[in-house]
């Protein structure tokens, strides 16, 4: 697909997705990539602009990420963020030295408004600082652009040579104004005309699956979640009929949830779909027993997806393409889009099998973001209800269940959820019914109940028991990239818990998890 590009270089910061997300905002396509990709690969994509990410290293360490000098020389606008405005400093002739004091958190910086990256943009702003190390020195031909009381050098450019450095980090929300600041960079300085809009993407996606698949078969990875959906949708506007989509009940879904998907996708349903349920939980069960690592359970959840689909393309007759909702984020915690360390196999990326039975995998959202999928799902049509669902992972509860899967665990958990689903739910819609129709701010982006593999001695009826913990998991989110615990009012949480005791058989305890994301995940496995 030709379009402008923005790349990203990941020297291992923990916020490289934020950076290519708040590019996209800007209408403007991105991707990430390890500092280690050779340079001719980078300039070979005729990127219209570099942005280098934070990392954890020092830039005078020995063995610390780096590049060459000849990055700065292309003419290409770079932009330098953190480490990244270190790095070009250093490589071009400036000193980086580290400070008396870490500067993190919070910081007024004041800002120097005649520079491009800083066009329109208030005098003074609150940042997000995280560093040690400052610019003592600049690089030869660079002006300093914004200062805080401790840093001389928050900001620096050399106009000339279209090279920018910021010591702060634009893309997290803790920065004011930080995504006008990408703006300028990447609109004004490097000149993109920002079309990169979902209208133009499911227009050109339609038409690159049309000419790829021609009058091929393709079996589509359906679990009902968002993203297989609009990726099942996608493909059905592409080449209709030639499509069959396969939803594979594995036993691990949500309460309900298999009869729920039928009726959406399945021939009565609104959609003139190929539609085949196939129904595996007692496979998958039989697979997952005594595993208790979560990786080794994606891996085991992804191989036998695989493996039924091969099965139900061979019923079929000869299926050229398979087709899966992988999206960015999918590919990056998998260890395949930069620098950074795997967080998790995602059951359709890292997950998948060495040998795969079709021609090819088609992942027409492999470069979107979640809200950018269902972005893409609006414009297809597919219904509000059905896009912004909460979202639920491909391995379903299995990685929802910590330690061993099982079958009584598993309908524990879809118990305990169902309950805390519903009663979240009705808080929502009385709180809309009480204020005229406005959202509670506590309201989660996504919130499930998980099983914890802890047992504990508890009282009830006069007699003891030593039964389960549930934990119940609440988020508010953006980009689903950093996220934190969502304040939930008391007396919900208090009814809840009530419910799930008294209603759901072999649980005693129920905890809140209130980790934020990073260091936790979303999920909890």
């Amino acid at each position: 697909m030709a379009r402008e590009t923005v790349i990203v270089i990941d020297f291992g910061g923990q916020y490289n997705q934020l950076v290519a997300r708040r590019v996209r905002e800007c209408n403007v396509y991105c991707e990430i990539y390890s500092y280690r990709t050779p340079l001719d690969k980078i300039l070979a994509m005729n990127p219209k602009g570099i942005i280098l990410t934070g990392g954890p290293n020092s830039v005078y360490e020995e063995g610390a990420a780096t590049c060459g000098k000849e990055l700065f020389e292309t003419g290409i606008p770079v932009l330098g963020l953190c480490y990244g405005a270190q790095l070009m400093s250093h490589v071009l002739g400036g000193e980086v030295k580290r400070a008396e004091n870490r500067e993190y958190g919070k910081t007024e910086t004041f800002f120097d408004t005649t520079s491009p990256l800083f066009k329109d943009l208030p005098d003074k702003n609150i940042v997000w600082m995280s560093h040690f190390d400052y610019i003592s020195k600049l690089a030869p031909g660079f002006t300093s652009v914004a200062h805080t009381a401790s840093t001389p050098v928050a900001a620096a450019q050399n106009v000339d040579k279209k090279l920018y450095a910021i010591q702060f980090h634009p893309e997290v929300l803790h920065t004011e104004n930080g995504t006008k600041m990408l703006y300028n960079f990447v609109r004004n300085i490097c000149g993109c005309a920002g079309d990169w809009k979902m209208d133009s993407f499911v227009e050109t996606a339609i038409a690159d699956i049309r000419a790829k698949v021609g009058n091929g078969k393709v079996l589509c990875a359906l679990s009902g979640g968002v993203d297989s959906s609009v990726a099942a949708v996608l493909l059905s506007k592409a080449v209709g009929k030639q499509l069959t989509c396969v939803f594979v009940d594995h036993g691990l879904l949500r309460k309900n949830e298999g009869d729920e998907v039928e009726a959406v996708f399945g021939p009565d349903g609104p959609y003139e779909l190929n539609f085949i349920r196939v129904n595996a939980k007692d496979r998958y069960y039989s697979k997952l027993a005594g595993v208790a690592e979560p990786e080794k359970k994606r891996k085991i959840i992804g191989e036998e997806f695989i493996r039924v689909f091969e099965e139900e393309a061979k019923k079929i007759g000869s299926v050229d393409y398979l087709v899966q909702g992988t999206i960015y984020p999918d590919v990056v915690e998998s260890g395949l889009g930069g620098e950074s360390a795997v967080i998790k196999s995602h059951h359709n990326v890292g997950g998948l099998p060495e040998h795969v039975d079709f021609k090819e995998i088609i992942e027409p959202l492999r470069d979107l973001f979640k809200d950018e999928v269902r972005k893409a799902g609006l414009e297809l049509g597919i219904p509000e209800y059905l896009v912004y669902r909460q979202p639920f992972p491909g391995p379903g509860l299995g990685i929802r269940i910590i330690g061993e899967v099982t079958a009584d665990k598993v309908r524990i958990v879809q118990d305990a959820d169902a309950i805390y689903r519903e009663e979240v739910g009705k808080a929502i819609d009385e709180y809309k019914a009480k204020n005229g129709g406005a959202e509670p701010k506590w309201m989660p982006n996504q919130y499930f109940a998980a099983l914890t593999n802890m047992r504990s001695v508890g009282v009830m009826g006069d007699e003891r028991t030593y039964d389960y913990a549930v934990a119940l998991r609440a988020v508010n989110t953006i980009d689903f990239m950093t996220a934190e615990a969502a304040n939930i009012p008391w007396e919900v949480l208090q009814t809840v818990m009530s419910r799930i005791i008294n209603e759901v058989r072999g649980v005693n305890r129920v905890f809140y998890d209130l980790t934020s994301k990073p260091p936790g995940t979303i999920e909890m496995e």
